[in-house]
């Protein structure tokens, strides 16, 4: 299989000849291997494993993303990545980076709807006054 991994600044990595791929999704974790049917999944942040004969296992920290399979080719576009061969360490930054930044975008959503709710009502007192 081909592998791409996509950031929305640059292209994280492009590989060939991969023998497997494990993402963890919504739903479990999914694998693929080369004759696996084409799909679409929604990727959790966690640790992305594929294999090739030249590298061997290797292990990177995602963020969430897409994953789609299309014949041969396998596109993963996420939001960050990080390569590493320490599996503690890429699990920690998935819980650090990664899933510290959906609490952020959660804080920073519900400020926003404070934000939305305030114009609304104090437009309306406008409209009325």
């Amino acid at each position: 299989m081909n592998l791409k991994i996509l950031l929305p600044y640059e292209v994280f990595a492009e590989k060939s000849g991969i023998k497997r791929i494990v993402a963890q999704t919504m739903q479990g974790f999914v694998g693929l291997l080369p004759n696996r049917l084409d799909c679409a999944v929604a990727l959790l942040p966690g640790i992305l494993t594929y294999e090739t004969d030249g590298d061997g296992v290797v292990f990177l920290a995602i963020d969430r993303g897409v994953l789609v399979k299309a014949g041969l080719d396998v596109l993963i576009s996420v939001r960050n990545a990080i390569g590493g061969t320490d599996l503690d360490k890429l699990h920690a930054a998935v819980t650090e980076q990664f899933l510290s930044v959906d609490a952020q975008e959660q804080n920073v959503r519900s400020v926003l709807a404070k934000m939305e709710t305030g114009f609304i009502r104090r437009f309306r007192e406008f409209q009325r006054g």
